[in-house]
């Protein structure tokens, strides 16, 4: 299906970009430094992540390690008091869950600071510097949950100013923007393939604490590059203190209200989505230690590397989307941005129904390495085709006021379903893998329905023309 091509009216219609304008791909230099301190952000990010389940499993909950982690025993004891009693596995995986999730909430917050209290820049400075100390903790048991807990609320002034930015480089309607959320994602996947590759092998051959302190490096060079082109940022505009206009501004309106109710059902598509994508860092990783074969010749494939499979997808396949997108808007035959996204979900389902052929199909066996390889093929397609959109359509959507504020928000179905995530990963332990994996397809597939259900309603509120 398609939108009709009408014009959005959220914003005017902007004026050519200049040449100076388009000094990297065609777009702003600012671009370059947000998209390059994006990819080391996200190898640090990425990096722990993929090691966070099985450091947990494998050593950090074990008899003789537990005990010197500060705060656990009562951290514990309330996850037991709300979900019951827990395994090692399960309470890992509520864990991962809680951080996952925390780590998407917090930017709600952190837009907030950023459009109303240090900016978006220093707000950005700040997370980082958060984060980068949170990454060294990580590397002693001790303070493993402080380390958490930095990270989530350095993520929380990061994540959202930084986005924020990216859309904050253009003007209006420009097309540019959705494109530059590809890029900068692109970007970013740079960093998520070379986080297994340097931290998990570092994590699971050398040591687990080797791997998040390389994750802290990785933190301090990003860092290091946003200072580089922090004067080709976009410059903040704080409100003066007591200045009514801004909250002015802000103020919702009649016309707000259709847009926001239909922000509000893509907020849930986007955590039913979640569900699927965010569990290949979750039960996944526990599920492939036990019954994926990994060798290949003499070389077992450390575990962390099946991570770097999704992102050379999102390397590979993120410009030729581009690239066909922008062949499609000139001849007035680009898939709209719902269309798009329903045939994300759509793809992802496919993802998990392979995955679950590949358990039934090897019975007692150990599953092929191809099999998984086309699943991250097609879960890390879905991915471009529904969480950079949605990005996009809600960074033009946004009012100018609370734009990262709004950005924020999009966290929240991240949030959401990463909850879900440890939530459904304690199932792992009870059903049958191919039973677990049809679990993540039916919720994928209820996103892709509620967008083919609501197209009417959906498409009149956002009346967006081609993203």
């Amino acid at each position: 299906m398609a939108l009709a091509e009408t014009e959005i009216p959220l914003a005017p219609e902007a004026a050519p970009p200049a040449a100076g304008d388009r000094g990297f791909a065609g777009h702003p230099p600012g671009l370059a430094y947000l998209s390059f301190m994006e990819a080391f952000e996200r190898f640090s990010f990425y990096g722990m992540q993929a090691l966070l389940v099985l450091y947990m499993t494998s050593q950090l909950l074990t008899p003789g390690h537990v005990e010197h982690v500060a705060g656990f025993g009562a951290f514990h004891a309330l996850l037991q008091t709300v979900f019951g009693p827990m395994s090692p596995q399960a309470t890992a995986s509520e864990v991962f869950g809680l951080y996952a999730g925390l780590c998407s909430l917090t930017p709600v917050f952190g837009g907030l600071i950023g459009d109303q209290v240090l900016g978006q820049k220093r707000s950005v400075l700040v997370g980082g510097t958060m984060m980068a100390a949170g990454h060294f903790l990580m590397a002693f048991e001790g303070p493993f949950l402080l380390a958490l807990a930095l990270l989530i609320l350095g993520c929380g002034l990061l994540k959202g100013n930084i986005s924020a930015q990216v859309g904050n480089l253009y003007r209006g309607a420009d097309r540019r923007r959705a494109d530059a959320f590809q890029l900068f994602y692109m970007a970013a996947n740079v960093g998520v393939f070379s986080a297994p590759l340097v931290c998990g092998t570092l994590g699971e051959v050398v040591g687990w604490h080797w791997g998040f302190g390389a994750a802290g490096v990785g933190m301090l060079i990003s860092l290091g590059i946003y200072l580089a082109g922090y004067s080709r940022l976009p410059p903040d505009t704080l409100p003066p203190k007591g200045a009514p206009r801004r909250a002015e501004a802000a103020r919702l309106t009649a016309q707000d209200l259709p847009v926001l109710a239909a922000m509000g059902v893509l907020l849930a598509v986007i955590a039913l989505f979640w569900i699927a994508n965010g569990e290949v860092l979750n039960a996944y990783m526990i599920w492939a230690r036990s019954h994926l074969d990994r060798r290949i010749g003499g070389f077992v494939l450390p575990i962390t590397w099946l991570q770097s499979v999704s992102a050379i997808v999102g390397i590979t396949l993120a410009p030729v989307l581009i690239g066909l997108w922008s062949v499609q808007a000139r001849r007035g035959a680009e898939p709209s941005a719902l269309g798009k996204m329903a045939t994300g979900c759509g793809l992802a389902v496919s993802a998990y129904a392979l995955l679950a052929l590949a358990c039934a199909v090897s019975g007692p066996t150990k599953v092929a390495l191809v099999w998984v390889l086309g699943f991250h093929l097609m879960i890390q397609t879905a991915y471009l085709f529904v969480y950079p959109i949605g990005m996009a359509l809600f960074s033009r959507a946004a009012p100018p006021a609370i734009n990262s504020l709004m950005i924020g928000v999009y966290f929240l179905s991240v949030f959401a379903g990463s909850l879900l995530v440890g939530w459904v990963g304690q199932f792992y332990e009870r059903m049958r893998p191919e039973a677990f994996w049809l679990l993540h397809c039916a919720a994928a597939g209820l996103g892709g329905l509620i967008i083919l259900a609501l197209w009417k309603p959906l498409s009149r509120a956002f009346v967006v023309k081609i993203i």
